[in-house]
């Protein structure tokens, strides 16, 4: 049976701490626990494990030839972990660490399950912002792969509940350290080459990069999803809700047109939107996920929301598309994984 922890998240957490003991026990039985992060709720284990490290993929259902994130709780563990550690590395850690940014380096050898890196000569590491998670990593003294605690290619979870609905009965436990802050994962970004390259848009965004190190490019493979992955997220449908998403790339009366037409074949129409928008449209569900005046909102709702259709039994989801700007490019990444990168013209 699945063990649930509740762990107030702004209290001070530390390795004494009953239920943060209890979970990291677990984790050091090579079991696979869910935790909260600023982000999303993680899913982790062992990184050093093949046996935890396959319990993830078995309880996400998640192709074996994607990367996973490695959570540490502090730089010194870097290390032990890595080769070398790049100029331009070390100048994000220091602006960014804890926080929703994963760097990219080149690993040392025989470290880490051959799973989590998918035998790439690189590792995804990152430093959480969330006292729960990083009380969890230190008391139990390892590395923890981790990626997001829900069935492969469903919406991230932001709340304990959202795991509890994809993972019960497929996992050892949850800590349940209430709802989330960012809403959308880490900013993943490559510093094993000549420059910064953002393989995954997240939570720091590319302008904020840019700031610390200067020109970051975007790898051009986001847009399309193929390849071999480099990174979480760079492969394969992710984010989508049972129903299939399509996004409108016009005026909201575009969009209500595209509505009316699906109506008119019998079919049962959802609409996402923004709080500003909410009342221009007529549909048989219409959701607001934030305002666009404020797009942090957006990301922090998005995946929630995208669970909500779930509840509505919608038949098909027409989406807003939102500028690239900001965290903006990570909202938009997330829509178009999605909608299966299905646009539609207005």
């Amino acid at each position: 049976m699945m063990k649930h922890w509740i762990v107030e998240s702004d209290v001070d957490n530390n390795k004494s701490y009953p239920q943060i003991v209890d979970a990291a026990k677990v984790l050091q039985q090579n079991e696979v626990v869910a935790f909260p992060t600023e982000t999303v709720y993680g899913l982790g284990a062992n990184a050093k494990s093949d046996c935890a490290v396959e319990k993830i993929f078995e309880a996400k259902g998640r192709p074996s030839d994607n990367p996973l994130i490695v959570h540490i709780s502090n730089r010194d563990q870097l290390e032990g972990l890595v080769a070398e550690v790049p100029e331009d590395a070390a100048s994000l850690i220091d602006a960014f660490w804890p926080g929703p940014l994963t760097i990219i380096f080149k690993n040392k050898k025989n470290v880490f399950s051959e799973k989590v890196t998918a035998g790439l000569p690189t590792v995804g590491i990152r430093m959480p912002d969330h006292p729960v998670a990083l009380a969890i990593i230190e008391a139990s003294g390892l590395p923890i792969a981790a990626p997001s605690a829900n069935r492969s290619g469903k919406p991230s979870p932001t709340t304990a509940q959202h795991v509890i609905d994809d993972l019960e009965d497929r996992i050892a436990g949850v800590v349940d350290g209430g709802e989330t802050g960012v809403g959308v994962e880490s900013t993943v970004v490559d510093c094993t080459g000549p420059s910064p390259i953002i393989l995954r848009p997240g939570g720091v965004t590319k302008e904020q990069l840019e700031e610390v190190v200067g020109k970051v490019e975007v790898d051009p493979s986001l847009k399309e999803g193929k390849g071999a992955p480099k990174s979480p997220g760079m492969k394969y449908t992710h984010y989508a809700p049972d129903a299939p998403v399509y996004l409108v790339d016009g005026t909201r009366a575009d969009l209500q047109k595209l509505v009316d037409i699906k109506k008119e074949e019998g079919l049962r129409v959802g609409v996402l939107t923004t709080e500003e928008f909410v009342n221009d449209f007529q549909a048989d569900v219409i959701l607001s996920v934030g305002r666009r005046e404020d797009l942090s909102t957006v990301a922090q709702n998005l995946y929630d929301t995208l669970r909500t259709f779930n509840r509505s039994n919608v038949d098909i989801i027409f989406s807003e598309m939102f500028p690239e700007e900001g965290v903006g490019l990570a909202i938009m990444n997330r829509l178009q994984k999605a909608a299966g990168y299905r646009v539609m013209k207005g």
